[in-house]
């Protein structure tokens, strides 16, 4: 069986408004949420969370782009996105922060040069 590469732009996974979740999320692709999560979320991938999204989690990921609400800690090796409409609340660790505009944000930040150790490991199995 050969191993598919994954397109980081499509999204692979989605939690629709409405849906709720409690536990540890594991994906590879991108992955959308505009529902209701609570937990942990691991990814080397694209986190998304969408505008009717609310996430209480231990966020590591690669890239994470909040336009809704996001409580705890939040671990990208690349690069964090804060949108216009976002809340995020919490740590927020990664090379690269943007933050529009507009954003309410009421965190610890951290930028560095190397990606944080913790997001640099995730490595999923095939």
């Amino acid at each position: 069986m050969k191993d598919k590469k994954i397109d980081e732009h499509k999204i692979t996974g989605y939690f629709d408004d409405g849906s709720e979740f409690d536990g540890t999320l594991k994906f590879r692709g991108s992955f959308r949420i505009d529902g209701f999560f609570k937990g942990r979320i691991e990814s080397d991938s694209m986190l998304i969370i969408g505008d009717k999204g609310k996430v209480e989690a231990e966020i590591v990921v690669n890239h994470v782009v909040i336009s809704g609400e996001c409580r705890g800690n939040i671990k990208a090796a690349e690069c964090v996105e804060i949108n216009s409409l976002a809340r995020v609340y919490g740590t927020v660790t990664t090379p690269k922060l943007i933050v529009e505009e507009g954003a309410y944000l009421q965190a610890s930040c951290q930028t560095c040069d190397q990606p944080p150790a913790a997001a640099a490991e995730i490595k999923l199995k095939s």
